[in-house]
């Protein structure tokens, strides 16, 4: 281990001293530490240092930007508090020696850690650890009603995380808008000035581009907003009068064609040509004089760059040497790049007011919902923390006087996130808190610029200089940097070494500097044959007949791509039978999911486990998108699509032919039949396949239970009823099937997540779903390789780590595009401009567009420092060969540094072997094992469905009858007090009468047991979902190695604070007088309590009579 690798204040330190510093919880510090280098170990024993110094849990305030990340840090908390409780003297002496804590305190503060985890439990609320716009919110919630008000915004926030799924009511909106300002006839109106600059628009980029461009600036509308609050927003693209003295005082450059000095010396210049001896000047000369007789200004100005320019804007060659005409030449080159000026300005004016058109317009819908984005969190809280009267009242009405403030991953934060923390945190610079007359706080940032890959994010490398200037400043903090890795094999950072060297040497990765490592495991870097293209490939339009139902097209730049997939799979397939590795310590890296969707189905083919790249679409999965038919054919029965798909797919296993011969019952006879008409019609005719049959049977029981369900429980009922998942289980290969019932089960837990479950019906959630981009959720399995993108990858590891699509075709730069320019000091941006083409920018721009490029490159680079950081012992690399030369791919760099060596390519060659154990478990049959159904006991309270408390029921009628009651009180809960009709409630007792067979003459006893509690006045507080923060039916929790399942849990927000009741259900007159009843419900509140701390729980019980009766 190099100590170099250690530095405190720009000095070269020993490691010890390097995390005395770093975790003393009195000094304001920021850290500079590499990949591996544990960041969040050094930011969570922080946290740990505070605690031991007696800082309260709630005044360490702890950020992070994702909800994963914040996870994690509390989980380690947590169970470091848990061991140290458990752990030995001497282990809790060395746990304080390498957190920094100096030798002569070690032995007073062991005997603290220890009570450390009691005293945190005995507290009841933990350390505040939230994602930036988690905090944010926090701060929001907490704002006075008038600044609420000032920022429009609702005091209940209904956070819309994405804009897109908005984006087509939006878009009609705008649309109607528009029409609005159209000119009409009828009433002598003339055109608005939005809808001139949007038929302006649409005539110069047609309507989608349009659209695409309005879209990109809404996303955004935080650069826009603040631009145009600062006066910048107008001016992005200046016109060509305001660019170029050259043009200065005329509306458009062509009329500089009007003046008699420039008009002379054209005048001139034709009759000199015209004179020439050459006979292409002869031909210049007489196009000039006929230019130069047109009278509309742009025309001549058209004409003349045509006689004297070639169609790529150069002087034409061989018309003479005469000092005119390179005068001549060289005016109409500038007047050409003015005229590009003059354009672009214009065009930028009217996405200008567009945009303000769609910024107003989508204010008024997020009132009228009751919305709010990110943006309006961040707008809120730079209002908020930068008023300090504002933010220490806000503080002080969350109890939360912030005295340690953490950052993790600090080169994500953009700058106005870090102009917000600025204005908070300058308050208290200064010795004892500055001017804020409050307790100094404490800062820690922890980071890695050479990380940055969030640009698209708003996220801004250039804004951690800045904090280290305000940290070292301001608050007097020390700068550390660490370059020393705990992750990395010495073979890794010697590859590291060489190709980010040499990128810094050429001034390309500035800042970079030599790492070094503590691990001592052998290390291995492969590369794959380079997968090269074919020379004999023939146009598409050449290709031979297919019968494009069944034979998909095959183009070049797809089959070159597949055939790197495979050879990626043959490698890990060698690695896995032959050398012994996991799947699991095996990552693939690539750039785009499709690339990895091509690994997965060729690792399908050597029967490899696999999980699917990270931001995989829900709907985009088959299992998901067959159940998603079935519930699209049940809730539309006239979408014959959706039933065919659900009927082909293993929910019922319909074959071809079988579905074949329903479309022929549904065409004869000349009538007009839906599929589903004719799948019922079918089940009567004697030749009906049994397939068929059985679904024609259950879809028919499923259409009834979906008029009265919510979406989740119907989906279960579908999953189970059909028996989906061992059905699913006989269809995919055995590499495939954790994955697809994971599937199974992220739908199940979405269809809980919508609206919290409130106000959701089938109809609503399956329309909800096909729109959303909602995306599977992240997931571990044992035994798998993982296949990520670069941005998934980051703050993961594996043993092996597969680089693939390493040279990729050049990008392509973007169109309709807008350029921000916003410098990491300033409160705003300094210029936003919309852009048609990154290609041919206005002049203006250029600077400002290299600067953007240059940051975009330094970006790329700091990808691949992420994808190489990942791997701990092994890095393969893989390649298809571009179309043209990359200029900077990631290959050429790993090529030339001579960090890897194409000519010793890696041939995987997977011969005959015994398989291993997976192996031989994916070629095993399948057998699904199901439980039998639950048998309840006399005596556990079946009647009331309880959950287990002792009760003695009358009867076997009277406890179907309760469970009856609490099973449609389970359906009709969560559906708004409106949806609860006398017809909703019959159907929902007929439909849970039927399930549990309770007889036709006690029917009318259930209807009425439900109709008297939903009705009662006094229980419309916990029963109405309007007026409740969270709500669930049959909460099971885990407690003591037992489940429990509550009836109904509800939360409530109150003027102080978030207040949790559990409700159970007693037909009963006074079910408080039964001792075990109380017992069990204390039991309940106990459980709920552990899952909440700091919020209080209580308990009470509803009776048959509707009664209300809380429990003390």
């Amino acid at each position: 281990m190099s100590q170099a690798a250690y530095e405190v204040n720009g000095e070269i330190v020993p490691a010890d001293l390097f995390y005395q510093v770093a975790c003393d919880p009195h000094r304001s510090v920021v850290v500079e530490a590499c990949a591996g280098a544990g960041k969040t170990w050094m930011l969570v024993s922080r946290i740990l240092r505070a605690l031991l110094d007696g800082v309260p849990p709630n005044q360490i305030l702890a950020i992070t930007f994702t909800k994963k990340a914040a996870g994690e840090m509390r989980e380690r908390l947590h169970a470091w508090l848990r061991d140290f409780a458990h752990a030995s003297d001497a282990r809790r002496e060395l746990e304080l020696r390498i957190r920094g804590v100096a030798a002569d305190r070690v032995a007073e503060m062991a005997p603290r850690l220890q009570q450390l985890y009691a005293a945190w439990l005995d507290e009841g609320r933990g350390v505040d650890i939230h994602t930036i716009h988690g905090w944010f919110s926090r701060l929001v919630k907490a704002a006075p009603l008038d600044i609420l008000n000032e920022l429009s915004l609702p005091p209940e926030l209904n956070l819309v995380e994405d804009t897109s799924e908005h984006w087509p009511e939006l878009w009609g909106r705008m649309l109607r808008r528009l029409d609005a300002q159209a000119p009409s006839r009828k009433n002598s109106q003339v055109a608005g000035p939005e809808y001139i600059a949007f038929m302006a628009v649409v005539r110069e980029v047609g309507r989608f581009n349009a659209e695409a461009w309005l879209h990109t600036a809404l996303d955004n509308r935080l650069e826009l907003t603040l631009a145009d609050q600062g006066g910048h927003l107008a001016g992005g693209v200046p016109s060509a009068a305001a660019w170029s003295e050259q043009w200065a005082g005329l509306t458009m450059p062509c009329d500089a064609l009007a003046r008699e000095s420039v008009a002379a010396q054209f005048w001139s210049l034709a009759r000199q040509l015209a004179t020439s001896k050459g006979a292409k000047a002869q031909k210049a000369g007489v196009a000039i004089e006929q230019a130069m007789g047109l009278s509309d200004l742009t025309a001549r100005a058209q004409a003349l760059i045509k006689a004297l320019l070639t169609d790529k804007g150069e002087p034409r060659k061989q018309l003479g040497d005469m000092a005119d005409l390179a005068w001549a030449q060289a005016w109409l080159i500038d007047l050409q790049q003015a005229l590009v000026q003059q354009q672009a300005h214009v065009l930028h004016e009217h996405m200008v007011q567009l945009s303000r058109g769609l910024f107003e317009e989508y204010a008024r819908f997020k009132t009228e919902r009751g919305l709010a984005d990110m943006v309006d969190l961040e707008l809120a809280a730079a209002r908020l923390l930068g008023d300090p009267i504002l933010s220490g009242w806000i503080q002080e009405r969350l109890d939360s006087q912030v005295r340690q403030l953490l950052m993790d991953e600090f080169q994500d934060t953009s700058p106005l996130q870090w102009q917000t923390l600025k204005s908070w945190l300058s308050g208290y610079a200064g010795a004892g808190g500055g001017q804020s007359g409050r307790h100094p706080i404490s800062v820690f940032l922890v980071g890695d610029p050479k990380q940055s890959i969030y640009r698209f994010r708003r996220a801004d490398p250039r804004v951690f200089g800045a904090a280290k200037t305000f940290v070292l400043e301001a608050l007097e903090g020390d700068l550390l940097a660490c370059d020393h890795t705990r992750r990395n094999a010495p073979g890794i950072i010697q590859a590291l070494n060489l190709v980010m060297g040499q990128a810094c040497a050429e001034g390309r990765f500035p800042g970079f500097r030599h790492h070094t490592t503590a691990s001592e495991a052998d290390s291995r870097i492969r590369v794959l044959p380079s997968v090269m293209r074919s020379t004999g490939t023939q146009a598409e339009e050449d290709e031979a007949w297919r019968d494009s139902l069944l034979t998909p097209r095959e183009r070049a730049h797809t089959s070159i791509k597949e055939m790197e997939a495979q050879q990626v799979a043959q490698a890990i397939a060698v690695m896995v039978r032959q050398e012994g590795i996991a799947p699991s310590d095996i990552f693939v890296l690539g750039r785009k999911r499709a690339t990895l969707a091509m690994v997965a189905q060729a690792l399908d083919e050597h029967a490899l486990p696999h999980i699917a790249p990270e931001d995989t679409r829900l709907i985009d999965t088959p299992e998901v998108r067959d159940l998603v038919a079935a519930l699209d054919a049940l809730v539309s029965p006239h979408h014959d699509l959706a039933l065919a798909h659900a009927l082909k797919s293993p929910l019922f296993g319909v074959t071809d032919d079988e579905l074949l011969q329903l479309a022929a019952v549904v065409k004869q006879a000349g009538q007009k039949r839906t599929w589903w008409e004719g799948l019922q019609h079918m089940v009567l005719l004697p030749e009906c396949p049994p397939s068929l049959r059985r679904a024609a049977e259950l879809m028919q029981a499923w259409a009834e239970l979906a008029r009265v369900l919510p979406p989740h429980d119907l989906l279960e009922r579908v999953v189970t009823d059909s028996g989906y998942r061992a059905r699913l289980l006989a269809c995919v290969p055995a590499s495939r099937r954790v994955q697809a019932l994971f599937h199974v089960d992220a739908l199940l837990s979405q269809s809980l997540d919508m609206d919290a479950g409130r106000d959701a019906t089938p109809y609503r959630w399956v329309r909800a779903l096909k729109r959303l981009p909602l995306n599977l959720p992240p997931r571990s399995q044992a035994d798998a390789v993982q296949l990520l993108t670069i941005h998934g990858a980051k703050g993961l590891e594996a043993k092996v780590v597969f680089m693939i699509d390493t040279d990729p075709e050049p990008a392509r730069k973007d169109s309709y595009a807008l350029m921000v320019d916003w410098p990491e000091s300033d409160e705003r941006p300094r210029r936003c401009a919309f852009i048609r083409s990154q290609s041919s920018p206005p002049p203006s721009l250029a600077s400002s567009l290299e600067q953007d490029r240059e940051a975009d490159q330094r970006e790329e680079l700091n990808a691949l420092y992420v994808a190489l950081t990942r791997a701990r012992e092994q890095l393969v690399f893989s390649r298809t060969q571009p179309r043209g030369q990359g200029a900077d791919s990631w290959w050429q760099r790993l090529v030339s540094s001579e960090a890897i060596d194409p000519e010793q390519a890696w041939q995987p060659d997977l011969r005959e072997a015994p398989p291993s154990q997976g192996h031989s478990a994916a070629k095993a049959p399948v057998v699904h094992l199901t439980l039998p159904a639950l048998v309840a006991r006399a005596g556990h309270d079946v009647g009331d469905g309880s959950g287990g408390a002792p009760g003695n029921e009358a009867s076997s009628t009277e406890q179907l009858l309760g469970q009856v009651v609490h099973r449609v009180l389970e359906w009709l809960t969560p559906l708004p007090v409106s949806q609860r009709t006398a017809a909703a409630i019959e159907r929902a007792v007929q439909s849970a009468s039927k399930a549990l067979a309770l007889g036709a003459a006690h029917h009318g006893a259930a209807r009425h047991l439900v109709e008297t509690i939903l009705s009662a006045p006094a229980l419309q507080p916990w029963l109405d979902p309007a007026r409740l923060a969270w709500a669930g039916n049959e909460v099971a929790l885990h407690e003591q190695g037992q489940v429990l399942r509550i009836d109904r849990l509800v939360a409530l927000d109150t003027a102080h604070g978030r207040q949790w009741w559990v409700l159970d259900y007693k037909l009963q007159h006074r079910p408080q007088a039964l001792a075990a009843y109380r017992a069990q419900m204390s039991r309940y509140v106990a459980a709920v309590s552990a899952l909440q701390p700091g919020e209080p729980v209580r308990a009470a019980f509803i009776t048959g009579a509707g009664e209300w009766v809380p429990l003390e």
